[in-house]
């Protein structure tokens, strides 16, 4: 295997760089090794998932249709399917598999972009489809890798390594235009963040994809087009302003102090009784876990993050015929 450079902690969710986030610990800087038989045992890993990854799924859905998620509020059936993870591994790096650029499943191990990924796809899943989907396992599977494509890529399509949404400002706007969700950080008082972004453009040891000049040269189109549009954030010291109007299953995105990135982290909001704490998959604790600090004070004690953005989820349209479910 090359020697690949991972940015550990520095808090990019572009695709190689991990999710920051151990509550009152500094992030460390640059870590790389080479030949790390983990590393390299999950570029093995198929695309598809395995079939442990499937029977998750299976059971997860289930579980849902059980518990009557589905007939929830979008961001109470995320939230819910969330915690159903809690417990379960934290790994970097799980989109980075062998092969072309594809659709990956993975529900052994989660990042903090992935757990919010498949609880919003999950939620989505249980909301679109029937139960007897289950019957027929090539049609569930191919249903589900819909549904994360469609929350993943750019309008919803594979077309090469660019056309992931490795920012998380490009995933929240591109899954805006789809309807997916709503950003709500303006409305809550978000103040303009016009700090640029190119990180991965400066960074590019970082990921093996941009050793091919086409991919680097888009990256570097996409960094421009998001420097160029307005983003807003809520400041770190103005959270607990807004934290009422903020609800369970909304994803919470925390902004970077890292130069050239714009969010450092995410998970989803979580009420806990009168406090709201995050549902995320930190690098350190090694497991998805529910903060032990409320969302306010957790930011405030993080040197990498100075803020958060709020974006909620949306529930399914309804089809022409008058129901989301076929």
């Amino acid at each position: 295997m090359s020697r690949v450079s991972w940015f550990l902690c520095s808090a990019a969710l572009a695709t190689m760089v991990a999710c920051g986030g151990g509550e009152g610990e500094a992030a460390p800087e640059e870590e790389s090794w080479e030949g790390d038989i983990e590393a390299v045992t999950r570029t093995l890993r198929p695309q598809d998932g395995t079939d442990r990854d499937w029977e998750v799924f299976r059971a997860s859905v289930s579980r849902a249709w059980e518990a009557g998620l589905d007939t929830l509020p979008m961001g109470e059936a995320v939230v819910r399917i969330g915690q159903s993870f809690v417990g379960w591994p934290y790994g970097p790096g799980t989109l980075e598999v062998a092969g072309e650029e594809g659709v990956v499943v993975n529900f052994e191990e989660f990042d903090c972009v992935t757990l919010v990924e498949n609880a919003l796809a999950l939620a989505r899943f249980i909301k679109t489809q029937e139960p007897t989907v289950l019957t027929s396992e090539l049609r569930a599977r191919e249903a589900y890798k819909g549904a994360i494509r469609e929350i993943r890529y750019r309008r919803g399509r594979v077309d090469g390594y660019p056309s992931r949404l490795h920012y998380f400002s490009d995933w929240i706007l591109d899954n805006e235009g789809k309807g997916l969700v709503k950003e709500m950080t303006r409305e809550f008082g978000g103040e303009e963040d016009s700090e640029a972004i190119d990180f991965m453009s400066a960074h590019p040891e970082a990921y093996r994809q941009l050793a091919n000049p086409a991919n680097y040269s888009a990256i570097m189109d996409t960094e421009s087009r998001l420097s160029g549009m307005t983003r807003f954030k809520i400041p770190e010291a103005e959270i607990p302003l807004w934290v009422a109007e903020i609800q369970n299953g909304d994803i919470i995105a925390a902004t970077s102090t890292v130069e050239g990135l714009d969010v450092a982290h995410t998970g989803l909001a979580y009420w806990q009784g009168l406090d709201l704490h995050l549902l995320h998959a930190p690098l350190v604790g090694e497991s998805v876990e529910v903060s032990r600090l409320h969302l306010a004070e957790r930011i405030l004690r993080l040197s990498g993050q100075d803020g958060i953005r709020v974006v909620r989820p949306l529930e399914v349209v309804p089809s022409a015929g008058g129901s989301p479910k076929p």
